[in-house]
């Protein structure tokens, strides 16, 4: 069972999620805060108690707006620990979800917080922290990248994306389900996920290697297939992406 605590500095918030959480069968225990300096004495005695002491915590559940160290403050300070508690983001700004992703949160919950909503983080979170439970199993959360849909914001497991496509300073990421506009260059994207695999084909388009189906040569013009879609290759790329896929059907 999952060991929470909730920070938000209006008393009226933290007391509903701290209802909601308290509610579900899945979490052991929901201590709440006030502010960032509270939650990190909190969190300090739970660090010292070790993963199986009395005072430990698997999660924050951490508003972002609020008086002195916002939460991102916070878990920009957390994430210097040797092992940080996971976070989820609880507020009533859809702006930060791009900061969240950076910070590896595994999930990111608007406000006014819906129940259902709450379950499926609650969800996420308790998969992890069983994941953890097993040897050698690290407690950190599979990297994900936030999207809105219909004004909520979902978080896509990376190794779902099969392709990304640049559109402007946008993004498009596609999965097998469908595909959605995220505000980050395809350039950051590129830096950021070359040791998962992905490689840039054209000045608009990055690649999962895994996910490339087939490779063609027509003419001196190169392409892949990915699914059920062919993208170009551009010459600049074609040379390193051959060269890629030989070494990987090599082993």
């Amino acid at each position: 069972m999952v060991r929470v605590l909730a920070v938000d500095d209006e008393e009226p918030a933290l007391g509903e999620l701290l209802y909601l959480l308290r509610a579900d069968p899945r979490v052991r225990s929901a201590e709440g805060a006030t502010d960032a300096t509270e939650a990190l004495r909190r969190i300090g005695r739970a660090l010292d108690a070790g993963p199986d002491g009395d005072d430990a915590i698997d999660v924050v559940f951490l508003d972002i707006h609020m008086a002195g160290l916002t939460g991102l403050d916070l878990a920009r300070l957390l994430a210097g620990f040797a092992r940080p508690p996971l976070i989820v983001f609880v507020t009533a700004h859809e702006g930060f979800a791009v900061q969240a992703f950076d910070l590896k949160a595994v999930d990111y919950v608007l406000k006014p917080v819906r129940r259902e909503r709450l379950a499926e983080a609650v969800r996420r979170v308790r998969e992890l922290v069983h994941a953890s439970a097993a040897p050698a199993a690290p407690l950190t959360a599979p990297e994900q990248i936030p999207v809105e849909l219909g004004g909520v914001t979902r978080f896509v497991t990376v190794d779902d994306i099969a392709y990304v496509e640049a559109q402007g300073d946008y993004a498009r990421l596609h999965t097998d389900e469908g595909s959605h506009l995220v505000r980050i260059p395809l350039s950051t994207l590129e830096e950021r996920w070359a040791d998962r695999g992905f490689v840039r084909i054209h000045r608009s388009h990055l690649v999962a290697l895994g996910r490339i189906d087939e490779l063609r040569l027509d003419g001196g013009a190169t392409s892949v297939r990915v699914g059920s879609t062919e993208l170009a290759v551009s010459r600049r790329h074609s040379r390193q992406l051959r060269d890629l896929l030989m070494r990987r059907a090599g082993g």
